[in-house]
């Protein structure tokens, strides 16, 4: 069920879509982008996303305390955007509907507690 959540939260995370003069941009390619734009101010907060979800595939996110790190991680280039840029532009449900869908099951994956499986080499 772990898995499942991450999986999930991920996945929205990555397919929140902010929207440029043309076209709609997929949120995980605005880090990509952002992160190798120097001089940017963004710049920072792009990569801390990105350390963000790297953190969730490495031993450092299965503690509680990674979790949370994680998700401040990654909730950080979100909440610069939306205070850099006018609220209104945000009214569109490509953002709306993969944001509440990722900080609804992150904030689960967090709150559910870690169940440790029982295996042979608990027991030594």
């Amino acid at each position: 069920m772990d898995n499942k959540l991450k999986i999930i939260s991920l996945t929205s995370y990555s397919l929140i879509i902010l929207m440029g003069q043309m076209i709609g941009l997929p949120f995980i390619l605005w880090l990509i982008f952002t992160s190798f734009d120097f001089g940017n101010s963004d710049q920072i907060f792009a990569i801390s996303g990105l350390i963000g979800i790297i953190i969730n595939f490495t031993k450092y996110g299965k503690p509680t305390l990674g979790k949370i790190l994680s998700f401040v991680l990654m909730i950080l280039p979100i909440v610069r955007r939306m205070t850099e840029i006018p609220i209104e532009k945000f009214n569109y449900l490509t953002f709306q509907i993969p944001l509440l869908i990722f900080v609804i099951a992150y904030l689960i994956y967090i709150i559910k507690p870690n169940r440790n499986k029982k295996t042979a080499y608990n027991n030594v």
